[in-house]
């Protein structure tokens, strides 16, 4: 790993982190005051009247209890495109978009081997991935303890719910490298690991409201973080070893084929 490289890549993102993560910790506490206020309004709602029951559900989320609001947090569409800014977009243009703008040449001039500068920007985007998803918990916390729902959720859990996240958002970010060692411009790169992302995000929506195609969830990365199931205390190793394996796959396809590649000047 280059610190030099990787102190800049963060000075360059380092407003739009900060922008980022006071949104996503506000949202955060957003969650639980709303499952606070309105939670019971809900629940009269579906009791009254069926047909709402399958739509009350958002992927793995609900506003029934409180582990069911901190998931709905996490996967709703909003959170995506917050941290997919940096696990897909950020990554996607670690290479591409260098090497699309002509200073990827100038960059690996230096004395920086290849996989250093890849392992680099890895650890910048994992850093800043891992960063937005504590906050989010850590919104989310505060919010169970404002709203004095802290006997209806065990906090104790977080850590093993951050860690699952974590793993979820790398995954990503690791498909989002490959593609972008894999191309000479951004637009191809972005496109592909936009498509990864709204693919696995596609398919968990869709069995959540569609009772008939519940098993397409299973092929969905974001089935696999269950932060409802770990604060109930059923963390399930496979979910963790899944996405671990999502995680290494592609980033090991990424440093075998980025440092054959043959990079031709630019047209």
């Amino acid at each position: 790993m280059n610190g030099t490289l990787l102190l800049r890549t963060w000075r360059f993102a380092w407003l739009r982190v900060l922008l980022v993560a006071i949104v996503i910790f506000g949202w955060g506490w957003l969650m639980l005051f709303f499952y606070s206020r309105f939670s019971d309004a809900i629940r009269q709602l579906v009791s009254s009247n069926p047909l709402f029951e399958q739509f009350a559900n958002f992927g793995s989320g609900n506003l029934f209890t409180v582990p069911g609001a901190i998931t709905l947090g996490t996967q709703h569409p909003f959170v995506i495109a917050l941290v997919g800014i940096f696990t897909v977009g950020m990554a996607a243009l670690a290479i591409a978009g260098e090497r699309q703008a002509g200073t990827l040449e100038v960059v690996l001039a230096r004395p920086i081997a290849r996989g250093t500068y890849l392992r680099t920007h890895a650890v910048a985007v994992l850093v800043i991935a891992g960063l937005l998803v504590a906050l989010l918990l850590a919104g989310m916390s505060v919010g169970a303890w404002t709203q004095d729902l802290l006997d209806l959720v065990d906090l104790g859990q977080m850590p093993l719910v951050w860690a699952n996240g974590f793993l979820l958002w790398a995954a990503l970010a690791a498909f989002s490298l490959a593609a972008s060692a894999s191309f000479d411009r951004s637009g191809p790169a972005i496109g592909l690991a936009l498509a990864y992302l709204l693919a696995n995000y596609f398919l968990v929506i869709l069995g959540s409201f569609w009772t008939d195609a519940a098993w397409t969830q299973s092929y969905s990365l974001f089935d696999h973080f269950q932060p409802s199931e770990i604060l109930a205390g059923h963390a399930d190793p496979f979910d963790f070893a899944l996405l671990a394996l999502a995680l290494i796959v592609p980033f090991a396809y990424a440093a075998w084929v980025f440092p054959r590649r043959d990079l031709a000047a630019p047209a």
